[in-house]
This record gives C-alpha cells, sequence and structure tokens, in this order.
C-alpha cells in the first residue's frame, strides 16, 4: 500500500510540474502590487481572474500532493515506532555459560609441560 501510494505521488508530483510550466504569467508578481504602474487596488483588491483549465488542475494536483505527503509520514512514522519505548527486545541468548570450578576445568602442569616441550622440539627445528 505504501509503495503504491508513493508512486501515485510520484506521479503527481510530475504531472503538477508540468501543469505549473504550462501555465503563463499572470503579471509582474509583487512589482505590480506595489508601484508598478497600477494602484494598490488593482493589484490586491481587484477582481478575480477567470479561471482556467490549467488553473484548476494546479490546484487538484497541489491539493493531492499535499494529502498524500501527510498520509505517507503517518504511516513511516507507524511503521516504525516502537510498542513501547520501556520494552526493548533482549537479545538472544546463547544458553546458560558453563561455571568456571577452580581446578576442575583447567589443565594439569604436566599435561602443558607435555605439550609445549611437543611444539617446542617441532617448530624450532629449523633455527
Amino acid at each position: 500500500m505504501y509503495g503504491f501510494l508513493l508512486g501515485i505521488l510520484v506521479l503527481d508530483g510530475l504531472f503538477l510540474t508540468i501543469v505549473v510550466l504550462l501555465q503563463s504569467g499572470k503579471g509582474g508578481g509583487l512589482a505590480a502590487v506595489g508601484g508598478g504602474g497600477g494602484t494598490m487596488t488593482e493589484g490586491v483588491l481587484g477582481g478575480r481572474q477567470a479561471t482556467t483549465v490549467l488553473t484548476n488542475a494546479t490546484w487538484t494536483a497541489g491539493t493531492i500532493f499535499m494529502v498524500l505527503s501527510l498520509v505517507l509520514s503517518i504511516m513511516s512514522s507507524r511503521a516504525r515506532a516502537p510498542d513501547s519505548v520501556i520494552q526493548v527486545n533482549a537479545p538472544a541468548s546463547t544458553g546458560a555459560p558453563e561455571p568456571v570450578l577452580p581446578g576442575l576445568s583447567q589443565p594439569s602442569a604436566g599435561d602443558v609441560a607435555s605439550d609445549e616441550g611437543a611444539a617446542g622440539n617441532s617448530s624450532n627445528d629449523g633455527n
């Protein structure tokens, strides 16, 4: 659902861009409001211009864009929100560690000496 709405938003954004670029200029913008040759009442308080198909399409596409952006933002924030701030998933345990008992889990001194002697003889033959 999220992907579908995101695709619609992208298509609507492209349509909105095209419709805005196709419209003709309406005048000098802010320069026409104050002292650009007309009076203040003509710029700000003047009558409405006739709405064209492109103007209606711009308003419609802009409204759809804003609503879809809001819906996708809400959907995105709900998908990432944790269920609870207090509850955090504990890491998976691999099992209980084996207890270390003195004398039982350590190798005896004789085993260590015999291993070192065998390793020392075989590795130092060439030196």
